[in-house]
């Protein structure tokens, strides 16, 4: 996407999670943007000076100015275009403290369970990680059948904070699931979640930035190896 129409750019790199959710909420919302793909063992200096902090993507710039962290980047999107497509959090107050309280619980619980369940030097931590995954997973499937209201997203009838937030992961999960035993959105124990998946990437504002999941899993094979050989 061009990005002169809002001086807007994104620093990122192709397989990243956080930077997929980046993607995700700019082209759910029709905003156009440039897009940078940085080189992890070689960050460029406007990475670096962009995000003296950590030093990680996603960097959104707006204006030159730079915002860090993919949940403050989305929040920031909301807030700075309010009038470019859906709004991703809605409008009621505790409808939206629920909503950021979801998408913690996916960024505190979740995404350290599936860390570690994949990435564990030893087995007995892998399974520790698979357990913490699943009774995340089976949290998130009760609250998607509370806070959709039989509808398919968490949003309601379109995607909102908490399927961009999740959304981000769905790409890693079905190159996970292209593996041998491996179903993370199980239809038959959490038919809510299995449902929302293919909802949710069927989409064709989610379709046009997902990640090669084929190329995931030559990446996530090559990055195993590597913490096998550690």
């Amino acid at each position: 996407m061009a990005g002169a129409a809002n001086d807007l750019k994104l620093l990122g790199m192709w397989a990243s999670p956080y930077v997929l959710r980046v993607r995700l909420a700019l082209s759910i919302k029709s905003i156009s943007y440039e897009y940078a793909e940085e080189d992890l063992r070689h960050k460029s200096e406007l990475l670096l000076r962009s995000n003296p902090v950590h030093n990680k993507v996603p960097v959104l710039i707006h204006a030159g100015k730079p915002v860090c962290e993919s949940l403050v980047i989305l929040q920031y999107i909301d807030d700075a275009f309010g009038g470019a497509g859906p709004a991703l959090l809605p409008a009621d107050p505790h409808e939206r403290a629920v909503a950021r309280f979801w998408a913690a619980f996916i960024e505190d619980t979740l995404v350290k369970a599936m860390n570690q369940a994949s990435w564990s030097k030893t087995e007995a931590e892998k399974v520790e990680g698979n357990k913490r995954a699943t009774a995340a997973l089976n949290t998130l499937e009760a609250a998607l059948r509370d806070v959709s209201k039989g509808k398919p997203f968490f949003g309601g009838d379109s995607t909102g904070y908490v399927d961009i937030v999740l959304g981000g992961l769905l790409a890693g999960v079905r190159a996970m699931e292209a593996m041998p035993g491996v179903k993370a959105f199980d239809p038959v124990t959490m038919p809510l979640l299995a449902a929302w998946a293919d909802h949710f990437g069927a989409l064709d504002a989610v379709a046009a930035v997902m990640p090669d999941v084929s190329k995931l899993v030559e990446l996530f094979i090559t990055m195993h190896a590597a913490v096998a050989a550690n």
